[in-house]
Formats: C-alpha cells, structure tokens, sequence
C-alpha cells in the first residue's frame, strides 16, 4: 500500500495524537473492582470437554484422532488446515467422541469433537501460579522455531480476536517489524483476566515478548497498560529490568485504548490503514496472555489447553478470575462461581461493550472468551429503539471516524454497496456509537448484520466469476 493510499481521507483513518491516548472514543464505568483484587483460582478439570474445530480466525482445524481413539491431556486432536488456521488440543485425558455441531457465542455453527473424561485416571491439575521460566536466551531459538513453536500450539490471540499467532510472526523483508507492543491495556468493562495475569505471572508475559521479538525481527519490546492498572505497571516494570530494549508505556483510561486502531496511535503515533494490518506500519501487536502462552510453547512444547478468564458482574455470586480448560461448559464456570443470583438478567459472553449475548449454559469456553459478565436486572436499559435524532454523538465519539447512523440507515434499506462506500468494513464494532446513542438504536448489530450480507454478496459474485 503506497503512502498516499494510507493518508487519504477516503480512509476514514483516527486523527494522530501521539503517544498517551487517540481521539474520540469513551468513558464507560470500568466495574473492575468486583474482581480486581481476586487472585487466579484453577477451575477442577471437568468430566468432558466440547472443543470446537473453528475457535480462531480462519479455516476450521482438521480432526486427527478418531472416535472412540483414547487421547492424553495436552494431546493436539485437530490439524490446522492452511496457514490462516489453528491446531486444536485437548486439556483432559479422556475418550474422543463423535464429531458434531456446537453454537459458538457469536451463534456461529461450527463442527466440534467430545472428550469424555477416563474415570479410572485422575486429571493432573494445572498449577497456579506457574514457576518462573528457565534461563534462556531468544538467540537459543531461530525465528521459524519460534513460529512453529505457535502454530504447534494452536496459540491464538486470546484479547478476543483469535487470530493465529504463528501468522503474526512469520515476518518478510517487504514489510519490516521495528516495533512489538504487548497490549495490557484491557479497556473492556469488567474484565480483569490480563490484569491478574500481569501481576501473578509477568515472568512468563516478558518471555513471550523477547521470544516474538526474536520472530520479528523487532528492536524495540512495549508494553502497553491503561493509568487505571499501577499496580500491574509496577509490576512489569519490575520484570523488564534486566532488559532495556523493552519499556512499559502508562496510557490514558479510555474505552476502546485496546483496540489495534486506537492503540496504535495512543502508542506509537502510528495510524493503521484501513482494510491494513499493524505490519504495515511496522508494528506487531500481541495480548499479554498470549505472550505467556507462546513462552510456554517454546520453551516447554506446551499447546494452549487453558486460558485465564473473569467471571463477574452482579448477577453472579461469587466473581472470581479462572484459569479454565478450553471447551468447558459455560454452566460448568457459572456453578462453580455459586450460580446465577436472583437478579440475574443477561449472560454476555464477553464484556458488556463487545460481548455477545447467550442464554445456551452449554457453550464452549473457546480460545478466544477472556471472560463472562452476568448483569442483574437493574443494570439493563430495556427502553425502546427511537428515531434517529441527528445528533451526530456516534460520529464525534467513533474512534474510527465513521459515520455509524449513516451505515445503519444504508443497512436497514438493505443499500449493502452504499454501507461499502460509507466504510461499514473498517468498523472494529468496538461498541462506542451503541453506548452513546440517546435514541438506543442497536448500531453495532447493524454493523454486524451488514458485514454479513456483504461477505454473502462477495462470495456470490465469486462464484460468478
């Protein structure tokens, strides 16, 4: 992409700041205390697994054991099918059940695989929090050994994306990476699964980073946290002080800081282009768990079997952060957090901002879940959708520079090409436009809805062609 393609307004780039914060956006209540100070607790390993073959972006993962086929705990069970694709693995040792369907909290249906736990072995317990990592130098490992180290693990970005990994670090002289920024900013309403992670285990988090830098090929290791988390910035602080390549940035609290868009320019003053990547302006951006997940790959061969989740909000009763084996059941975490209180009203797989709504308590925790918010009767806004006001509050507060009523309205007459040229596909559907609007109009579903149509209009003239 040329640097006259980059700048131009057509674009719909966020405005440069510099490093610290990014224009628009806004200023949820954080809700973050309910669980803050709540160290990781490991969730018992469960009497059966449901695990999706499609928890990532990209192609679906390929079975590789067979029904009835008798697996170990930490066995891969699903080949990754391509590059854009992530291998699958399973967290209890156990029988392999028939290949199915499940219902992805996005209400996506995808093929997935039953382990049934073996009775007659007791399930080894992860341990929590883990050993600090071996000594190790990152010039121990080539940066192909590190790439394949990711995709053998089936590692994803676990900020919520799930993005292969692997795909991040396989880098070309094309489009050199000067810069690797972990992003603990966690903006999310809520959630505080990176928090804990950042203060319990940044050992593990600080020898990710040296190892995707070693990838990379990347000079300059950051750390990127909101000012409402000093204690996690004290702690990496901490574990980076025998490393001057690497920094931890203290940016300004503000929802969506950790969105790659809004990040970027707070950061680095760097502005992605639209329908580009942060390699394009020499940048890899990898979430602080996923870079203690890619340390565990490397160094112990670990595939990525848990994932450190909060459950919170006031329709639950015990708020706890959870180190929880992938597949597990959503009633499963629910039950062992005391259940639902009486004034439980919605399940939001998520954050309140960009979580999606479930009533399903058989759902799979997947990859890419960092947590579960239950909010109680009193907390939602049951008012109707109104007209449109024209107050143009969603323009003035999307980081994105969008004009979200415009594409809504465009999707509501089904004008898809029209919502095309408004940029309806550079919507990160961070949320910001649905949360400011008086009038309550569902524009981040619209968003959805519309990028669905397009991508059946795009494989149709596809197929034509």
């Amino acid at each position: 992409m040329s640097a006259e393609s980059a700048s131009s307004p057509a674009l719909c780039l966020p405005a440069k700041i510099g490093p610290g914060t990014f224009r628009r956006g806004v200023h949820p209540p954080q809700n973050k205390s309910l669980t803050a100070d709540l160290a990781i607790e490991v969730l018992p390993s469960p009497a059966k697994l449901v695990l999706p073959l499609l928890q990532h972006t990209g192609r679906p993962a390929e079975l590789s054991v067979k029904p009835r086929d008798i697996v170990e705990a930490g066995q891969k069970i699903a080949e990754p099918t391509g590059l854009i694709s992530a291998a699958v693995h399973t967290a209890i040792a156990g029988k392999v059940g028939p290949v199915t369907t499940t219902v992805l909290a996005a209400g996506l249906r995808v093929p997935a695989v039953t382990i049934t736990a073996d009775s007659s072995t007791e399930a080894p317990e992860p341990s929590w929090p883990p050993a600090q990592p071996p000594r190790f130098s990152p010039d121990d490992f080539s940066a192909q050994q590190i790439a394949e180290a990711a995709q053998e693990a089936g590692l994803v970005g676990l900020g919520g994306a799930a993005f292969p990994t692997h795909v991040k670090l396989i880098t070309s002289p094309e489009r050199p990476i000067d810069t690797l920024i972990l992003n603990g900013c966690e903006c999310e309403p809520y959630l505080t699964s990176d928090y804990r992670l950042m203060l319990e285990d940044p050992w593990w988090i600080v020898a990710g980073l040296l190892l995707a830098m070693r990838a990379t090929a990347a000079q300059r290791g950051i750390i990127a946290i909101e000012d409402n988390k000093p204690q996690a910035i004290a702690a990496m602080h901490i574990a980076i002080s025998d490393h001057p390549q690497l920094s931890v940035q203290s940016l300004q609290t503000k929802y969506p800081q950790g969105g790659e868009r809004s990040l970027l320019p707070a950061s680095v003053g760097r502005i992605i282009p639209t329908k580009g990547l942060p390699l394009h302006v020499g940048v890899v951006v990898l979430n602080v768990g996923t870079s203690a997940t890619l340390a565990r790959a490397v160094l112990n061969g670990s595939g990525l079997t848990h994932r450190v989740i909060t459950v919170t909000g006031q329709g639950i009763a015990r708020p706890a952060n959870l180190l929880v084996p992938v597949g597990v059941a959503l009633g499963e975490v629910l039950d062992y957090c005391g259940g639902l209180t009486d004034s439980a009203a919605q399940i939001v797989m998520g954050g309140p901002m960009m979580g999606n709504t479930v009533s399903n308590l058989d759902l799979p925790i997947t990859k890419g879940i960092s947590g579960v918010t239950v909010l109680a009767k009193s907390q939602l806004d049951r008012r109707p959708e109104r007209p449109c006001l024209r107050c143009a509050k969603c323009v003035d507060h999307c980081p994105i520079k969008l004009n979200p009523t415009g594409i809504a309205h465009a999707v509501k007459l089904r004008e898809f090409e029209l919502a095309r040229q408004l940029n309806l596909e550079a919507c990160v559907e961070c949320g910001c436009c649905g949360y400011i609007c008086p009038s309550r109009i569902p524009l981040v579903q619209y968003m959805r809805s519309g990028k669905a149509a397009l991508l059946q209009i795009d494989l149709a003239n596809k197929d034509k062609g």
